[in-house]
């Protein structure tokens, strides 16, 4: 362990600074590119950098804090872009040999925003081939790990972006999010991160129409992640079902009057005992900052979330990259989708998908929010390919990590936002996380909630 440093500096409190003229863009940028260059031989979070760019992006800003020009909301913050979503003028592998030599000949509008405000992308994050796994590891990036223990990964597929979060690689990041893949590396690396409800934030083609796909954010503090997603949200013409802007409200002080139901395990997720505990330990949290917490007994039954995914990936996103994808666990997510489909249609995937989807109406009737852990295993290991098996999850071996990741039914009930937080520790020393479940499109609920019980953290020190 270290203690923190300028390279750990929030984002909401660089900017103070930039403004009070305390710090310089180019000291901060200066700072976390020299954490990258000692972290990254061990925690491989970034599959390109562009320092120099980076601190010459750093100087124009330093001018406009200077008094040359007007600062923009995220003005001189390094800020690394999840290697998937594309930059006019970049290579955009996707993580896959297949795209080695592709540069991208569009800027998403998503990240067309983070530029804009001024945030400086100093790296590309990594991800698995074609953000297909809940781990990070490709053929081409090589495996990425956890920098609190490097044995397991920091989750996927935005792995990358919440590795370098966690090892003060860089201040903000962008990630995507169809079937846990911010919540879980979150989770694990001990970051603060958002699956906005569907429309909130711009999807490229031809996902945008695809309910469970969501771009969104990661920081290391509630407040910067709310920073980001003001940045990021609103309307885009290409797409109809996109929402009117909407902007989060600073969050008010405590959470009296509101009401949480709390799920250890959303009926039959397996869970690790580590986890029930530092789950059980955040609702107390809760109840401390004046919230009724009540625990509930919802289900959410397993079996029916992972066929209903199934149904809809193998209908859409596995059926895109089947044959194309090589690494074995991108072969073997097309498989499983295939197989445990079984023939089914998309009819039959939404109507299972509104069963799935009733009491978590229902209960939302009579709560304000839904806290439940975002990941019931203590991790993933480094480099497994996890196929044919899952993890083990207190003692009971699994068929597939996804039961292993209660995060995925909220892909399914994608209007609701979905705000994932830290909760502790493993015994492993890996971070559990637990994530905070709104009402369909009330994104300032979990905010408020996750910043009212939000404690200091102190940050690892990757060692090899």
């Amino acid at each position: 362990m270290t203690t923190n440093a300028l390279h750990h500096l929030s984002a909401v409190g660089a900017l103070r600074a930039f403004r009070a003229r305390e710090l310089s863009p180019v000291e901060l940028t200066e700072a976390v590119i020299a954490r990258a260059e000692r972290t990254e031989p061990v925690v491989n979070a970034l599959a390109y950098r562009m320092f120099e760019s980076a601190l010459e992006q750093a100087k124009a800003a330093e001018r406009r804090y200077g008094g040359h020009g007007s600062p923009r909301p995220l003005d001189g913050l390094p800020t690394v872009v999840k290697e998937d979503e594309p930059i006019a003028g970049q290579p955009w592998t996707q993580g896959s040999r297949v795209h080695e030599h592709t540069v991208a000949g569009h800027t998403a509008e998503f990240i067309r925003r983070v530029q804009n405000a001024g945030a400086i992308v100093h790296a590309r994050s990594t991800a698995p081939e074609f953000a297909t796994a809940a781990f990070t590891h490709s053929s081409l990036w090589g495996v990425t790990r956890n920098p609190w223990n490097p044995e397991f990964s920091p989750g996927g597929s935005s792995g990358g972006s919440a590795a370098a979060l966690a090892a003060g690689s860089t201040v903000l990041a962008t990630g995507s999010d169809t079937a846990g893949s911010i919540r879980v590396p979150a989770a694990f690396s001990g970051v603060v991160g958002f699956k906005p409800p569907r429309g909130r934030v711009p999807v490229d083609s031809p996902f945008h129409l695809d309910t469970y796909v969501h771009s969104g954010v990661l920081a290391r503090c509630v407040a910067d992640v709310a920073l980001l997603q003001n940045v990021v949200a609103g309307p885009v013409a290409y797409d109809l079902g996109s929402l009117p802007l909407y902007t989060l409200p600073a969050p008010a002080g405590g959470l009296g009057g509101l009401r949480i139901a709390l799920s250890e395990d959303l009926g039959d997720w397996p869970v690790d005992p580590d986890v029930r505990r530092n789950t059980r330990a955040f609702a107390e949290r809760l109840r401390d900052a004046g919230a009724h917490v009540e625990t509930v007994g919802l289900a959410v039954p397993r079996e029916k979330v992972l066929r209903a995914a199934a149904i809809h990936f193998h209908h859409g996103f596995a059926a895109a990259v089947a044959g194309v994808a090589q690494t074995p666990y991108a072969v073997e997510f097309t498989r499983w989708a295939r197989e445990r489909a079984g023939g089914a249609t998309v009819l039959d995937g939404l109507e299972l998908e509104a069963e799935l989807a009733a009491p978590v109406g229902e209960l939302f009737q009579r709560f304000d929010a839904l806290v439940c852990p975002a990941a019931g295993t203590r991790g993933l290991i480094a480099g497994e390919d996890y196929v044919g098996y899952g993890p083990e999850v207190d003692g009971r071996p699994l068929g597939h990590y996804f039961e292993a990741l209660p995060a995925l039914p909220f892909n399914i009930m994608s209007s609701c936002p979905v705000l994932a937080v830290p909760s502790g520790f493993a015994a492993n020393g890996v971070p559990t996380g637990v994530q905070i479940a709104g009402r369909p499109f009330d994104d300032a609920t979990p905010f408020r909630i996750g910043a009212a019980v939000e404690q200091p953290q102190i940050w690892p020190e990757p060692v090899a």
